[in-house]
């Protein structure tokens, strides 16, 4: 993909919605990384289902320490990998009380070292609370990336470090966010909906769904 195909493709994706946001819900940015942490392998709308209550009880990492472990696995059983995220969010807290005074730290290596934080949520974290311009790859990131050969790789990490190279001025701040939405509603896993898509032509897939299955199975 060349350096106008990438300018193009992020005008495109920028023209519907110029100010994306993640679709996790939070007050602060204790929450938002708590709720990312969550968010591996849960969708987000799951993960807002099962902290609402969570979060109008708990706004800051001494807090969810004094909840307890439990209490969280409770709030939290609908999602998947409960007791490791429960765990976690414990974990995490309490070193954000004992080592950086309650306050989520501004650096991925900080963030990091905190138990349960890979580098995709610190990304987000870095990207949605403090204005960074990172490029956190989930599996939508990952997919569309690969797919369009927008930034090809064999690992996050790969895709990431392309993404930071290709993606242009003025995209690269909310450039994951767009990718996210459309792996998410477009450029599904399954069944890529490439009859609708708007990047369509710029994309180097090879075996696009220009139809719908319904007019498919008709035809």
């Amino acid at each position: 993909m060349t350096k106008a195909e990438i300018f193009e493709l992020f005008r495109r994706l920028a023209e519907d919605d110029p100010d994306p946001q993640t679709e996790l819900e939070y007050e602060n940015v204790f929450q938002l990384l708590v709720a990312v942490v969550f968010s591996a392998q849960s969708t987000d709308a799951g993960v807002n289902k099962a902290t609402r209550a969570l979060f109008a009880q708990v706004k800051t990492p001494a807090q969810m320490v004094a909840l307890g472990e439990a209490a969280v696995k409770e709030h939290i059983r609908t999602i998947g990998l409960l007791n490791t995220k429960a765990k976690n969010a414990i974990a995490l807290s309490r070193k954000l009380v004992e080592e950086f005074g309650g306050e989520v730290p501004r650096t991925l290596d900080e963030l990091t070292s905190l138990p349960g934080v890979g580098r995709k949520t610190a990304n987000v974290v870095l990207n949605c609370a403090y204005g960074e311009e990172t490029f956190a790859v989930d599996t939508h990131v990952f997919r569309v990336c690969n797919r369009t050969g927008l930034a090809k790789g064999k690992t996050p990490d790969e895709v990431e470090a392309k993404l930071d190279k290709r993606v242009p001025q003025p995209f690269r701040r909310h450039a994951h966010h767009w990718l996210i939405l459309h792996g998410r509603y477009t450029c599904k896993a399954r069944l890529p909906e490439c009859w609708r898509c708007k990047i369509v032509d710029l994309c180097g897939y090879r075996t696009k769904v220009l139809e719908p299955p319904a007019s498919r199975k008709g035809s």
